[in-house]
């Protein structure tokens, strides 16, 4: 089939591209600019590009008119963050499409509650990711259950892989809280560590997508989280990566008013978003319905995209 992939170049997208080209897909890759993948592939030589400001055709009124252009049998929209945007494209895909799959977020649970979260816990989203993140959501369902519409929700965790930065055991992302850790200095966790991240791999991610589409009667309709098998506390994250690194932990601890005074503010930000959210989610659905099974753990996926960056930066470890 022709699938239509809005902003593949990006993380996800730099795996699932490949794997819908492997699977005999036919692929129009719709990003701003012919950007590079994260990861070099041969698969991308048989990937038709086509360059699209969405933000700009938004604007002109003909984002969804222009995508509906290109005549996918199926539309993954990997970088849709308003309701307004959500809503244009699926009212101009509304009878043109077989499947419609769209990229969420766990932050749409806002903060845990019950642990892990399952997909049918409610909503209580905060700051606008979540929030807006939620609306569409909720807007996508109900154009299904009113029109039909063929859509599918997949909501990740912490996306990470080589090529960029993981979320950090402090909740940030500040690289050198891996390097300390490296050279078994040690790092001040906020309040006693024990709010949680949930990490996946950008590859476990492009496998549910790819799932989802080969599962057409169990995954329409509904949303699904697309995380590792477990989260992480930060206290037990910083610990198991110091022992990658060869190195005891050595690790303190200060109440959250006392941590935030000694990081920038973008550090501190990132910090409380993260722990203010700890999320963990449930991939039992994902699991029976879509037979989703994620090849890295929360640690494998961080340790793969931080051994990326040191040889990347050359710096030393004691591995």
């Amino acid at each position: 089939m022709k699938v239509v992939v809005i902003g593949g170049t990006g993380h996800i997208g730099t795996y699932l591209v490949p794997r819908l080209v492997e699977v005999g897909h036919e692929v129009i890759c719709v990003s701003r600019k012919k950007g590079s993948p994260y990861t070099a592939h041969e698969s991308w030589k048989r990937v038709k590009h086509v360059g699209i400001d969405r933000q700009k055709s938004e604007q002109n009124g003909d984002f969804g008119t222009q995508i509906v252009s290109l005549g996918g049998d199926i539309v993954i929209d990997l970088i849709c963050f308003t309701p307004q945007s959500a809503q244009m494209l699926a009212e101009a895909l509304k009878g043109r499409v077989q499947h419609f799959l769209h990229c969420g977020t766990m932050w749409i649970h806002g903060h845990s509650e019950q642990v892990p979260t399952s997909e049918n816990q409610r909503r209580n989203p905060f700051g606008s990711y979540g929030i807006n993140k939620a609306k569409i959501e909720a807007y996508l369902h109900t154009f299904y259950q009113e029109n039909e519409f063929p859509i599918t929700m997949l909501h990740p965790g912490h996306i990470t892989g080589p090529g960029w930065l993981p979320i950090n055991p402090v909740g940030n992302l500040n690289p050198e809280i891996f390097v300390r850790l490296s050279k078994g200095e040690e790092i001040t966790l906020p309040n006693l560590g024990m709010e949680t991240v949930h990490h996946v791999h950008a590859d476990d991610v492009a496998q549910a997508f790819i799932k989802a589409i080969e599962n057409p009667k169990n995954s329409v309709g509904e949303s699904f989280h697309v995380v590792s098998e477990q989260a992480l506390t930060l206290r037990g994250y910083a610990e198991e990566m110091a022992r990658w690194f060869g190195r005891e932990p050595k690790l303190s601890f200060l109440p959250w008013e006392e941590w935030r005074k000694n990081v920038s503010q973008r550090d501190r930000e990132l910090t409380w978003d993260h722990i203010s959210h700890s999320p963990c989610g449930s991939i039992a659905k994902a699991k029976q319905l879509l037979n989703y099974s994620p090849r890295y753990s929360s640690l494998q996926a961080v340790q793969e995209s931080i051994e990326h960056y040191f040889e990347k930066k050359g710096i030393p470890t004691n591995r």
